[in-house]
C-alpha cells in the first residue's frame, strides 16, 4: 500500500490497492488442486465473502483492544469450524488486563484461549493461555467472572503474553433443542478511556492491509491443509497435532481431520472405538474446509447425538442418501470433501478404521 496513507486514501489508491489485492484471494480457489465443478467453486467465492465480512468487522469496527467487544462468527466458517458451536472473539492487548462477565448457561463445553493471531502473516493463531471447562468456577447464581491477564490472579484466570491479540471462546453444544449458550462481556480493566477521536486514515489502511492479508493467508492456509488430507484419501488418520494447535486449535481437543471421495453409490465407513471425554463431535465438510450446512441437512453427530453400537462402538457412513444403517453423514451433494472427528478432554485417543464401500 501506499506509504503516505493521506494520500492513499484521498486519492483513493488505497481502495484500489485492496481491492486488487482481493483478486489473490480468487486464485486460491482456481487452485488446480480445488474441485472444478460449479457447486464447489461457488461455495469457494462464498467463503472467501465470508472471510471478508468477518475480517473488515474485526479490523475495522472491533479491532480497539482498548475498548473490546465479543464479536460472533455468524456463519462465518473457518479451518472446519464445528456445527456445535457458538464462537466469539475480542481483540485483546498482552499488556492490558481485561475482565470477563456473563453466565455460563446449560451448555455443555465451554472454554476460553488468548491466542496470538498471525494468520495476516504466516497462517498461524498460537495458544497463549487457556481456560478449560472444568477449571472454570460458576457462581450459585450460574454467574461467570474471569480475569485476564499477563499476571496471575486469584479466581479465573486467562494468561496473556505480549504477544496476545485476542480472545476466542467456544461453546459446545450436546442438544441445542435444550441447552442455553453462556452470555459474556469484556471489559479493559485500568483508567477510563477518552472517547475515540476521529477515524483515522492510517487506520484505514493499516485495516484494508491486513483483511487483505489475511483473507489471502486463512484461505491459502486451509487449502494446503486439504491438499495435505489429499495424500491419504477416505482417512481419518493422526497427521500430528501441532500443525492444528499453531492455527489456532484447542490443546485440550484431539483433531482427526480427512479427505474423501466417493463415487455415485458409494459410501464411507467410519468405525471407531468412543473414549470416555465430556464431548466428541464428528462432521463432514466442504474442500474449504467449511461445515456443511447443518441448519437443513445431516452433516454432524456427537456424543448425545449419535447412536452406539452394541459393543459401545460408533459407525458413521457418509454418503449421498441414508443407507438405513449407522449414523448417515450427508454430502449434500457433493462428491469429494473433508471431515473431522474431534476427542475432547479424553485421555486416550482411538484412530477411527475407514472404508469405501458400494451401497446396494
Amino acid at each position: 500500500m501506499a506509504d503516505d496513507p493521506v494520500d492513499a486514501v484521498l486519492t483513493g489508491r488505497a481502495w484500489t490497492e485492496f481491492c486488487t489485492a482481493l483478486e489473490q484471494a480468487g486464485q486460491v480457489v482456481l487452485r488446480a488442486s480445488s474441485p472444478a465443478t460449479p457447486h464447489d467453486r461457488a461455495e469457494g467465492f462464498r467463503y472467501l465473502t465470508r472471510l471478508l465480512r468477518n475480517s473488515l468487522y474485526a479490523t475495522i469496527e472491533n479491532s480497539d483492544p482498548e475498548r473490546p467487544a465479543m464479536q460472533g462468527l455468524d456463519l462465518v466458517k473457518i479451518g472446519a469450524d464445528n456445527p456445535d458451536n457458538v464462537y466469539l472473539s475480542a481483540p485483546v492487548r498482552g499488556s492490558a488486563s481485561y475482565r470477563i462477565t456473563g453466565t455460563r448457561g446449560s451448555i455443555a463445553y465451554v472454554s476460553f484461549g488468548s491466542k496470538a493471531n498471525r494468520y495476516a502473516k504466516d497462517g498461524t493463531m498460537a495458544s497463549t493461555g487457556e481456560l478449560r471447562n472444568d477449571d472454570i468456577v460458576v457462581g450459585e447464581d450460574g454467574s461467570v467472572e474471569i480475569h485476564v491477564s499477563a499476571e496471575r490472579q486469584y479466581g479465573n484466570w486467562l494468561p496473556l503474553a505480549d504477544d496476545s491479540t485476542m480472545i476466542v471462546v467456544r461453546q459446545s453444544y450436546l442438544d441445542r433443542t435444550t441447552e442455553v449458550a453462556g452470555d459474556y462481556r469484556i471489559e479493559r480493566l485500568g483508567e477510563p478511556m477518552p472517547p475515540p477521536g476521529p477515524f483515522d486514515p492510517k487506520a484505514l489502511v493499516r485495516a484494508l492491509q491486513r483483511t487483505s492479508l489475511g483473507v489471502i493467508g486463512t484461505a491459502a492456509t486451509f487449502a494446503q491443509w486439504t491438499e495435505l488430507f489429499m495424500t491419504r484419501p477416505n482417512e481419518l488418520p493422526d497427521w500430528g497435532q501441532d500443525m492444528f494447535q499453531r492455527a489456532g486449535g484447542d490443546p485440550e481437543i484431539f483433531y482427526l481431520h480427512g479427505y474423501w471421495q466417493l463415487e455415485p453409490g458409494q459410501a464411507w465407513v467410519i468405525e471407531t472405538a468412543v473414549p470416555d471425554c465430556p464431548y466428541w463431535n464428528v462432521q463432514v465438510d466442504n474442500w474449504w474446509m467449511e461445515s456443511m450446512d447443518y441448519r437443513h441437512h445431516q452433516v454432524t453427530f456427537n456424543k448425545h447425538t449419535a447412536t452406539l453400537n452394541q459393543d459401545g462402538t460408533v459407525t458413521f457412513v457418509v454418503a449421498d442418501a441414508d443407507p438405513g444403517w449407522g449414523n448417515w453423514l450427508d454430502t449434500t451433494g457433493h462428491t469429494s470433501g473433508t471431515a473431522l472427528l474431534r476427542w475432547v478432554g479424553a485421555a486416550e485417543h482411538p484412530l477411527p478404521v475407514c472404508r469405501v464401500e458400494k451401497l446396494s
